[in-house]
């Protein structure tokens, strides 16, 4: 299974997710399910109705429990994970899950994304 995870910044736009998504997909395929941490739910709800594609909430606890490839110090001040994208992503694809590669940043730079790959189909 392959999962989007989501990170970003107040005032992200629907449009900045979206363009993500889109060259992540171009890059690596169709992707499964999309993730997010549960207090930043609604923007990426919308972007999962839209898209058709399932959104799977994260808990904002269990971010700091996943070992990313970025390290932002905003994060990890925020949220303690040095990437909410691919903490998430990684999280959300369950036990094993691999990121394909350090998150994308939106070209606003109010959004990130980052694919993980995990053993679920």
């Amino acid at each position: 299974m392959k999962v989007v995870g989501f990170g970003f910044r107040s005032g992200a736009s629907l449009s900045a997710l979206d363009a993500l998504l889109d060259r992540l997909v171009e890059q690596y395929g169709a992707i499964d399910r999309l993730a997010v941490a549960d207090s930043m739910w609604p923007l990426v709800a919308r972007l999962g109705e839209a898209r058709g594609v399932a959104v799977i909430p994260v808990a904002e606890a269990a971010l700091p429990q996943a070992a990313t490839i970025t390290h932002s110090r905003h994060s990890l001040k925020a949220r303690g994970t040095g990437s909410v994208a691919e903490a998430v992503a990684l999280i959300a694809a369950g036990d094993g899950a691999e990121l394909l590669g350090p998150r994308m940043i939106s070209a606003d730079r109010k959004a990130t994304a980052a694919l993980a790959r995990g053993r679920i189909a």
